[in-house]
């Protein structure tokens, strides 16, 4: 397992910094996120350092989705968002891998997020769709 000494949240997985924690295992800790969108607002992070999801050893994410959605269950949550950023230009702050469980009560609390769709011609999408069928098919 993998650990930045200098970071955040392996900071409050090894207990130097405090959290109210909600979840723990072997690979993963969940806790109450401490700048909510709304109550119940919990992150869920491997405990295997790793600044984005592709870092991270598949064993290690395993568990990230199966406890964001015991969080969502256990907070009462009807709607609610499931969110993972990688990097900076994708609002990542802390350079950890970590899912946000952000419960959405109403259109004032919670996640808003805007959604710029465009319209690309299909052969422009033909051409994004063959270049990662062949990328992924090596991997």
């Amino acid at each position: 397992m993998a650990t930045d000494p200098n970071c955040l949240f392996c900071k409050i997985v090894a207990g130097k910094i405090p959290s109210m924690k909600l979840y723990e295992s072997e690979k993963t800790y969940a806790f109450l996120d401490i700048g909510p969108l709304s109550d119940g607002h919990a992150l869920v992070i491997p405990k295997h350092h790793g600044a984005k999801l592709h870092e991270i050893p598949d064993d290690y994410l395993a568990e990230l989705l199966p406890v964001a959605k015991k969080l969502a269950i256990a907070t009462g949550s009807d709607q609610y968002n499931i969110l993972q950023n990688n990097g900076r230009l994708a609002h990542q702050l802390v350079d950890h891998v970590h899912v946000h469980m952000i419960p959405k009560p109403d259109e004032k609390q919670g996640l808003t997020v805007g959604w710029p769709a465009t319209q690309p011609a299909k052969e422009d999408l033909q051409k994004v769709f063959e270049n990662i069928k062949t990328k992924l098919e090596k991997l």
